[in-house]
């Protein structure tokens, strides 16, 4: 029996290096170990080493992950992904201790993959539906979102002087050193204000 471990986290806000520590004191070599810098929500084909791993499992391995929200964020991904894997004969056992299969039949993890699985879906609605109250809250206060812009007002009146006299979107970017969308943008900003 192979020992692999599988993390998964964050682009930006997190690091695996917690995780890997932990696989690690699992016993599991470090050539058996792979990652995903990865956004929780994105798409199977889109998490390489995951793929990867899977791969590699053979009968009577075992896959340890930190937990089973990093097989999958849904009921149905989840209970698919464990079922192909019991069906290869590989157990799955989740750092945070609610699932070992090399412990339980496989009707009871089929049960307890559903009901995780059922979790993590109502908890990324939640967040959602938190995440975008909380963006609600912040615009009502006067919280601006993106990216923040690149000129000043005193710009804008140049480029609104500079229009009114007539002049090109093309000639006015390129007399302040502004691209041409930029300039379309901040001039249909203003006369729509």
């Amino acid at each position: 029996m192979a020992l692999y471990g599988y993390w998964r986290c964050s682009k930006n806000l997190q690091d695996q290096e917690r995780q890997v520590i932990a696989l690690k004191e699992e016993g599991i070599p470090e050539e058996n170990i792979f990652g995903d810098k990865i956004n929780g929500t994105s798409n199977y084909g889109d998490r390489e080493e995951l793929s990867k791993c899977l791969d590699l499992l053979q009968q009577d391995d075992l896959l340890i992950l930190e937990d089973m929200t990093h097989l999958g964020k849904t009921m149905v991904t989840m209970l698919v992904e464990v079922n192909n894997l019991i069906e290869r004969g590989v157990y799955i056992k989740t750092l945070d201790g609610r699932l070992d299969t090399s412990l339980m039949n496989e009707e009871i993890v089929r049960l307890i993959v559903g009901v995780m699985g059922y979790a993590a879906e109502c908890e990324l609605r939640n967040i959602k539906h938190r995440t975008s109250e909380g963006k609600a809250v912040a615009k009502s206060r006067g919280v601006k979102f993106g990216a923040k812009r690149k000129y000043d007002q005193f710009q804008i009146a140049k480029i609104m002087k500079k229009r009114k006299a007539g002049e090109g979107y093309g000639s006015i970017a390129k007399s302040l050193g502004m691209k041409k969308s930029t300039v379309q943008t901040i001039i249909q900003r203003e006369v729509a204000a």
